[in-house]
């Protein structure tokens, strides 16, 4: 049913499409009765296939390798298609572990020229050049705030409850893991950019159970430069000092690119295990236009912008693979990049990483892919067990 309608919807631009099934699904989702129907339809509860890596003598919800944080499921929804936390009731009801908002900036901001986001149909990919267009921190957080207020019954510290009361009694929904995705606005300079992060990172964090802090978009200008090993250090260790003036403290991580070469990579984990970093996010989009089918000439029409989908699954794997070796398995991985089915997903958590995301997987999979995948991974589970 899916592939009749995705036909019909890739006959229109792409983003236009992307508002419009969202805002379709978030007004059938108002009645309460269609979101409990799509739920049961779509959601996964259980917790698939581990890596080898992780200790697996403790119940994967409360792992430390898993920041933490009681997910539901291993497959999230990578930060650029909620930027700005509308449709996290909408999203929740498809199955998801975890959503990741963002990325967010201090200031709103319209993004680069429309159009900006183009499927390849025949990579299973996109491209976009989407430009961190957001609502700005301040419209995002009051609109975490709303949400964490309906689903929350009390405020929680450090998931600590009162004597004798269950969380599952107080607690509407305690297992939608959201993430917070920070980034710097266009016009600020990368000598100013770790204010940028201070102030998303403080606007939010009350709101968010984990941070990734991107500067590995290549759609905004000199973005990718403070990937370099001493303006990441200063913006991460800023952030891990503020956070350190928080009672719950919250997970920090850190997204990166496919494009980075060996030792760049190397530079990441280095500093990622000196300063004690929680986890990366690998890997963002790709400027890279090689193992496509599309042709030239329709490439160079679509013009820049990052390439997410199937073209960019071996990359992200094969670093996936190399940092899980390289740190013996102890540095937290949530793998996204061309993770359609749940093989695709089996594969990355063999070769390292604890979670999962999907983006370009959703758009051309559709709303069942959070299941697909979970029941993959529970049946392999349950062959190796």
């Amino acid at each position: 049913m899916y592939q009749i309608l995705r036909s019909i919807l890739f006959m229109f631009d792409a983003e236009k499409v992307h508002h419009f099934s969202m805002n379709g699904l978030k007004l059938i989702c108002k009645a309460g009765f269609i979101k409990k129907i799509i739920a049961l339809q779509y959601g996964c509860n259980e917790f698939g296939a581990t890596s080898n890596k992780l200790n697996n003598s403790t119940p994967a919800t409360h792992n430390p390798k898993l920041l933490d944080l009681p997910f539901k499921n291993q497959i999230g929804l990578a930060a650029g298609f909620d930027k700005n936390a509308k449709y996290l009731n909408e999203l929740e009801a498809l199955g998801f572990g975890f959503i990741e908002i963002g990325t967010v900036t201090p200031l709103p901001q319209d993004g680069n020229d429309k159009p900006r986001l183009f499927r390849l149909p025949k990579d299973k990919a996109l491209v976009n050049r989407m430009g961190f267009n957001n609502e700005g921190v301040e419209a995002v957080a009051q609109r975490l705030k709303e949400w964490k207020k309906k689903n929350y019954e009390l405020q929680i510290t450090n998931y600590e409850l009162p004597e004798n009361t269950t969380r599952k009694s107080k607690l509407k929904n305690p297992q939608l893991i959201i993430g917070g995705n920070i980034g710097k606005n266009k016009i600020t300079s990368n000598e100013n950019a770790w204010k940028d992060y201070e102030i998303c990172f403080n606007a939010i964090h009350e709101f968010v159970d984990y941070f990734v802090v991107n500067v590995s978009s290549p759609n905004t200008p000199g973005l990718r430069e403070l990937q370099e090993k001493e303006p990441l250090k200063k913006i991460l260790s800023h952030l891990q000092n503020l956070n350190k003036n928080y009672a719950a403290q919250k997970p920090i991580l850190l997204k990166i690119a496919p494009d980075l070469t060996q030792s760049q990579i190397d530079d990441v984990i280095d500093l990622a295990q000196e300063i004690n970093l929680d986890g990366l996010v690998v890997a963002n989009t790709s400027i890279e236009r090689t193992n496509v089918k599309t042709s030239a000439q329709q490439l160079d029409a679509i013009g820049a912008g990052g390439l997410s989908g199937l073209p960019i699954k071996n990359r992200a794997t094969e670093m996936v693979q190399y940092i899980s070796q390289k740190t013996n398995g102890n540095m937290l991985i949530i793998a996204s990049g061309g993770i359609f089915t749940g093989a695709n997903a089996a594969e990355k958590i063999d070769a390292g990483a604890a979670l999962v995301q999907v983006w370009t997987g959703f758009v051309y999979e559709g709303p069942a892919i959070v299941k697909n995948i979970c029941k993959y991974l529970a049946n392999r589970k349950n062959i190796e067990n």
